[in-house]
């Protein structure tokens, strides 16, 4: 029965099958559901595995754990030895390796396991990932508590990384099902959540830091314990949130565009992912997603030590830049500095679902294109701004370079669902998703060999820049050619009608059910009040503390 009863319970005096509270069938929405729902379980999801994002506010403190320790004596530790070390502090170094170890196993995990997912469903699924990610933040908590660097990388990194990984594609494929008039928004609003999680859980992370030190210590362990335990709740009701649509059913009212009034690249039937990796549009696609990132990262790392070496007193309306600095004009520079570090969240959050819901309109070929275009000219732009001292402009131009990197991100859900059908576009987003672990590892460290480079060439570290953002700026010439060759995918490639049976057996939903014409007719209600309260009152105020922060830039 291709592993059917694997995920079912026996009951009743025959022994018949019964579905487990987590299995797809216990998740299938009555005729009282609202559609509307489905995003806030979505985003309670992506807003905890967000705090990616903010986990470098820990850098810093977990480098000074150890109380008293011998600076001479640990200056050339290597790193086998800060595994295990307890007598020596880890190198700031050491511990920022987790942040690449969760990317790494965030795109892994969800190629491994994004087939499982689809015919899993979305509870279970989820209800995992929040087991993994509040876990193992739990667990790297421990590790800073011991001391153990090994146990911060399986904790924080590999067992976060998994939860990260499920927990991104999780509500993917179910918002398209229960949007397919709005595919774009639908996603748009989930991937914002997970773009702002940095905007909740940072000051979140900073405010308990401050608390479990006032007795002494940084509170480091304490608060990724405590922030593990909060993710694990919330994540959990998300998943116990969510529910699927019966096969066949559709929004009130709404029939799929037909004739001229379709659009070409959307089609109408469905490609296995056994397939759909095969394809030369994937791998399009791939090349769109790797090359946006790569570019969105350049501007990301180097954003804020960018601000303050090209315009440096400016920032303060300090004209002379052969004037020395006082420390309070410094701390001034670089509290401008961290006012974009909070415009970035901001934009990068607030940009996933703006351009997502864009995309809906123009169409995905055509937001990507938007991108290239706009983005090209933007990072060629960015280093005369600088020359000519317009940092109104230079921050802008950032601003939205990083809203259409986050707009790449919400936006290739749809593309891919518009390419290979929804079937399994959950587990095709899956494998797409090794490109941003690709650039997320490659990125950084190409653009601080070209840095390195230069430095040693002996060009002046202002200039650095310049042909960093030129070179960038020659990614995205790229990635517009790829996007330019994405074409339909041929209907010999569509499952047939006995594969799409088969697929849908596994799911436990073959044939179009009964139920579709009646179910998710309920009314929005207090329900729906309350649960877009429950995620929006977080965000707003993590938005509110980003715009505080960036006030310091004017």
């Amino acid at each position: 029965m291709d592993g059917i009863a694997d995920d079912r319970t026996f009951s009743g005096d025959a022994g018949s099958l019964k579905p487990g509270f987590f299995d797809r069938e216990n998740t299938v929405a009555g005729p009282n559901f609202n559609r509307w729902l489905v995003p806030t379980a979505a985003l309670a999801i992506h807003l905890c595995i967000g705090m990616a994002y903010g986990f470098s506010v820990f850098w810093l403190p977990m480098s000074t754990l150890v109380a008293g320790a011998d600076p001479v004596a640990c200056a050339d530790i290597s790193f086998l030895q800060a595994l295990t070390t307890t007598s020596c502090n880890w190198a700031v170094s050491h511990v920022t390796y987790t942040f690449g170890i969760f990317i790494g196993m965030l795109g892994i995990s969800a190629a491994l396991w994004g087939a499982w997912l689809e015919h899993a469903g979305p509870r279970k699924a989820g209800a995992i990932a929040a087991l993994c990610w509040g876990g193992g933040m739990i667990l790297g908590g421990v590790g800073v508590m011991t001391h153990q660097l090994w146990l911060l990388y399986v904790g924080c990194g590999v067992l976060g990384g998994i939860g990260q990984g499920l927990g991104y594609i999780t509500p993917v494929s179910t918002l398209i099902k229960w949007f397919p008039d709005r595919r774009g928004m639908a996603t748009g609003f989930a991937i914002m959540g997970y773009g702002g999680g940095a905007m909740v859980g940072a000051p979140l992370a900073v405010w308990l830091m401050g608390h479990f030190s006032a007795d002494g210590g940084t509170g480091v362990a304490s608060t990724l314990m405590t922030m593990g335990v909060i993710y694990f709740f919330v994540m959990m009701a998300g998943a116990l949130g969510f529910r699927v649509p019966p096969n066949g059913w559709k929004p009130e009212g709404w029939e799929p565009p037909k004739g001229q009034q379709a659009n070409a690249m959307i089609t109408h039937g469905h490609v296995h992912l056994k397939r759909a990796w095969k394809t030369k549009q994937f791998w399009l696609i791939w090349s769109v997603l790797f090359l946006n990132v790569t570019a969105g990262i350049a501007v990301i790392s180097m954003a804020s030590p960018m601000l303050q070496d090209v315009f440096g007193g400016a920032l303060v309306g300090i004209k002379d830049s052969a004037v020395a600095l006082t420390a309070a004009q410094k701390t001034a520079i670089a509290a401008a500095a961290a006012g974009l570090v909070g415009l970035i969240s901001l934009f990068n959050s607030v940009g996933r679902l703006f351009w997502a819901s864009l995309s809906d309109k123009l169409g995905r070929k055509s937001t990507y294109l938007t991108f290239f275009v706009l983005g090209i000219g933007l990072y060629c732009l960015l280093p005369t701004w600088g020359h000519m001292g317009m940092a109104g402009m230079f921050v802008i131009s950032i601003c939205i370079i990083l809203s259409m990197y986050g707009g790449g991100f919400a936006t290739v859900p749809a593309y891919l669902a518009d390419i290979f059908g929804t079937q399994m576009v959950g587990a095709i987003h899956g494998r797409l998703l090794t490109a941003w672990t690709a650039a997320g590892l490659v990125g950084p460290v190409v653009i601080a060999l070209i840095r390195e480079v230069q430095l040693d060439a002996g060009i002046e570290p202002a200039l650095v820049y310049d042909r960093t953002l030129y070179i960038m700026a020659g990614l995205l010439v790229l990635g517009l050619i790829c996007n330019a060759l994405v074409r339909p995918v041929d209907s010999s490639l569509h499952m047939t009608d006995e594969e799409l049976a088969h697929e849908r057996m596994l799911q436990r939903d073959n044939g179009v059910s009964a139920k579709a014409k009646t179910a998710a007719r309920g009314a929005f209600g207090i329900t729906g009040v309350l649960a877009w309260l429950a995620v929006g009152v977080p965000f707003l105020i993590g938005l509110y503390i980003a715009i505080a922060k960036a006030a310091a830039l004017f």
